[in-house]
Formats: C-alpha cells, structure tokens, sequence
C-alpha cells in the first residue's frame, strides 16, 4: 500500500472519530471508557504474563515447619515443595489463567502454556508419591490422602466452573496439606515417604520421557524429515497401523510459542522439585555417588530460565540469520535429559 494511500485512510479516520465524538457527552464518555478498558486489558495482560520467581525450597520447608511445629522428617520437603508450586500456580498475578473466559486471560496464550507445564509436572510428582514415594512395596496400601490428591491435580485443566479448575486443585492442596501434618507425626506411623534409590527411578523415568517429548516438540519447529525408528532394536516388534520410513515432523507454526513456554513451565516446576529431592534423598544420592549429577540437571534447567529480550518468538532456520529460540530451549532440554539418564543408571547399580 502506497503512503499516500495510508495518509488518506488515517485522515478518513481521524475525520471520523472527531465526527463520532462531537456528537456529544455521551458518546465521549463512551469512547473514553473503552479506551481506558483497552489500556487495562493490555496492561494486565502484560503484567498477567510475568512468569513467577523462583523460591527457595529449604526456606519454603523450614517455614512450614515452624508454622505447624513439626521435624522435617524425609519426604517433608519434597511434599511442602509440591503444596508451594501447586499454591503458585493459583496465587500468582492473575490466578489460574488456562480456565479464563473473559479478557485478559482469554487473550493471553503463552502463561496458559507455562501453567500447563508446571501442572503436567505435578501430575507426575503427585502420582509418584501415591504409587511409590508412600509404599514400601507394591503390595502396600496406598495412603488415603494421597489417594485423594493425585486426581485432584488431574482433573480438567480448561474447566471454568462446575466445578472450578482452581477449586479442584486447592483440594487436592489440603489433602497433601493433610498427609504432610500425618507425615510429621510421630504417632501416625501409617503415613510414610520411603527414600529407596527404585523409588526415585521410577519418578525420573516420568520426568525423562515429558522432557523427552518436549525436545522433540521444540526441535521440531523448523521441520525436519527423520528416519523411523519407532521399531528399531527389536526384529520382532510391530506396530498397529503401517507407516512411512521417513516421517515429516514440524510443529505447527502457531504452537510454536505455546511448546516454547510450556518447556519453561515445565522446567522451573522440575527445578523446584529436583532441589527438593536433593534434600530428602541426599543419603541415598550419596551412597549412589550420584549428587553431582542431579546437581548438573539442575543447572542445566535453570539455564531455561534466563530472561527473554525478544518480543516475540522466533523461529528463524537452524543457520539462518535469526535466532530460533525454540532450538536454543530444546538444546538445554536435552541435556538435562541425558543427565537424567546418567542418574538413573548410577541409581540402577548396586
């Protein structure tokens, strides 16, 4: 479009809004109204999208502690860490955005995104602390709190009302609040967290396989054709439906932002729960030689973390001239990845 031909559309309208407005007091305060109702919807939005700090998981423990006049016996800290996180994802500025149906959390998409990754992670956590971190083995009975909390973290993260998203996780919340007071008391023996090294296996073998998946999704936003490799290593494996040799693997465009923001919602959530693990597993991780390693997943995570100066997402190729910011996250993924499979292995030995 010629400037010329921008110029006239901008006096059509300037031409037109003054037209509009001297039509009287009304219309004025009308058009007043609407324009400090749009200013506060961007400002919220902006502010609304601030994605929280991180806490200090000794000090959260220490805290809680003190409050309710308990020891931190094992598991104390992994479990206030869990209550903390779940309470930030409801108290942060603006609340629980993903279930919004009215402006500004309608319009906002990258903190629903970053809601949605701590809340897959502590899905993972919950379920662990109910199938294993609670049981000293399979034949044990799970612990009734916890049988209540962990479909509480799991039910519809888009449900607005009746139930309410929020509502259903602050009472997945209390029972966890529930099982941390039985946890800490010595006369209530039925409430357990066992720090086993198999224990621990199992939960990180959840945590590998959603980073896993999110190195692909971020890998995957320039496009690529791969090799199948879906029945690679065993002769006899079959698949239920025939596919192509090569596969074609491209995140949609408009996804690219939500994978992106869905990876650092997921990695500050692991953060937190990693440094809490640290602290009730140290004895274990110790005798495993394996505390440097956890340290390293944890760095490598915290470098997914550093502040983004871009307005925006970019997606430029692999070599091009602009950046990709979806393969700079995938990369420190994926190296938090293969540091999680190196900790396995040590937690695996003898």
């Amino acid at each position: 479009m010629a400037l010329a031909d921008l110029k006239d559309r901008w006096t059509d309208f300037s031409v037109d809004v003054r037209a509009y407005l001297g039509g009287g007091t009304v219309s004025k305060v009308i058009f007043t109204l609407l324009v400090i109702y749009l200013l506060a919807i961007i400002g919220l939005g902006f502010y609304w999208s601030l994605e929280p700090d991180s806490f200090s998981v000794k000090e959260n423990a220490s805290r809680l502690a003190a409050e309710q006049q308990r020891q931190q016996v094992p598991g104390y800290t992994t479990t206030a860490t869990l209550m903390r996180v779940a309470e930030t994802l409801l108290e942060k500025p603006g609340g629980y955005l993903r279930n919004d149906v009215f402006p500004p959390g309608l319009v906002i998409d990258n903190m629903p995104s970053w809601e949605y990754g701590v809340l897959i992670q502590m899905r993972d956590l919950s379920r662990a602390m109910r199938k294993d971190l609670s049981r000293s083995q399979s034949q044990s009975k799970e612990d009734p709190d916890l049988a209540i909390a962990e479909p509480q973290f799991n039910f519809d993260a888009n449900s607005w009302m009746l139930p309410s998203s929020e509502k259903e996780y602050r009472r997945g919340i209390r029972m966890l609040e529930r099982y941390l007071d039985r946890l800490s008391d010595p006369q209530q023996p039925n409430a357990q967290f066992y720090t086993r090294a198999d224990n621990l296996n199992n939960w990180l073998a959840d945590v590998s396989a959603r980073l896993g998946s999110l190195s692909q999704r971020l890998s995957a936003s320039v496009g690529k054709v791969r090799i199948n490799t879906d029945l690679a290593g065993d002769s006899s494996a079959t698949q239920s439906t025939a596919t192509s040799d090569e596969l074609l693997v491209k995140t949609p465009w408009l996804q690219i932002d939500d994978v992106l923001y869905e990876s650092r919602g997921s990695a500050w959530a692991l953060i937190h729960f990693l440094k809490a693990i640290e602290i009730d597993f140290k004895d274990v991780l110790q005798k495993k030689n394996a505390l440097v390693s956890l340290r390293q997943i944890i760095r490598e995570l915290e470098a997914t973390q550093e502040t983004m100066w871009s307005p925006m997402v970019l997606n430029g190729s692999g070599f091009g001239v602009l950046a990709n910011h979806s393969l700079v996250m995938a990369s420190y993924i994926s190296r938090a990845n293969a540091a999680i499979l190196d900790l396995r292995a040590l937690l695996a030995q003898g």
